[in-house]
């Protein structure tokens, strides 16, 4: 096909749904010990990666309850109960979409700014390893987003040119990230991301449903 030479997926938020998981994982922790954990406060840091991200809201909850944790319990706690909250059902339209692509041989890859440890086996468990052969992760890059080297590892693998690349992003930062890249980008706006904005994306659906091999390809020839 011409033009359009890969579609490379950001995951969390994208094809599964962590991200509420993260969220919720959090808020129960902090509601334990007393204190609300809004949206808002959570939602500006989705995208990025903070160093000391698990510690710096062990370290605001102290700040607000005497109940608090200490680091090693709010993790372990925090694991326990992602564990039990995680779903790895893909989100609306994912299976669909990269089903698309695989029939009209338009290659596919993983663009993450989480860890392999997580993003391969969650890939695994969804059932979507053959559709993802090429997942790069934060593991993988010097810089994560909104930098653009995750977007450009995953075309240097697949070896096609960003510029006929369609990355697809719940997130500004990650927007920012493949836009940096040359590639085109697609918003699909998670509940906890749609604060973001996202206005510089090439195009704004609602879910991956929306989303066919022509609206692809045009999105590419524009």
């Amino acid at each position: 096909m011409s033009g359009l030479m890969a579609v490379i997926f950001d995951f969390d938020g994208v094809i599964l749904d962590s991200e509420t998981t993260e969220f919720e994982a959090h808020r129960l922790i902090y509601e334990q010990c007393g204190v609300a954990l809004t949206p808002d406060e959570w939602c500006d840091q989705i995208g990025t990666w903070v160093d000391g991200h698990a510690g710096r809201w062990c370290k605001r909850l102290s700040e607000l309850s005497d109940r608090a944790p200490d680091l090693k319990t709010f993790e372990a706690e925090k694991h326990r109960l992602c564990q039990a909250l995680v779903s790895y059902e893909p989100m609306r339209g994912i299976r669909t979409l990269v089903d698309a692509l695989a029939d009209a041989a338009v290659p596919t890859a993983i663009a993450s700014t989480s860890p392999a440890r997580w993003v391969v086996a969650a890939v695994e468990r969804a059932g979507l390893r053959d559709r993802f052969p090429t997942i790069v992760t934060a593991d993988d890059v010097t810089r994560r987003k909104p930098a653009p080297d995750v977007y450009l590892e995953a075309a240097r693998r697949l070896g096609v040119a960003p510029a006929q690349s369609i990355a697809i992003e719940d997130s500004g930062p990650g927007i920012a990230s493949a836009r940096a890249a040359g590639m085109k980008t697609i918003a699909i706006p998670h509940w906890l991301t749609e604060r973001h904005d996202l206005s510089a994306a090439d195009l704004r659906v609602a879910h991956a449903g929306d989303l066919t091999i022509g609206i692809l390809q045009a999105l590419v020839n524009d």
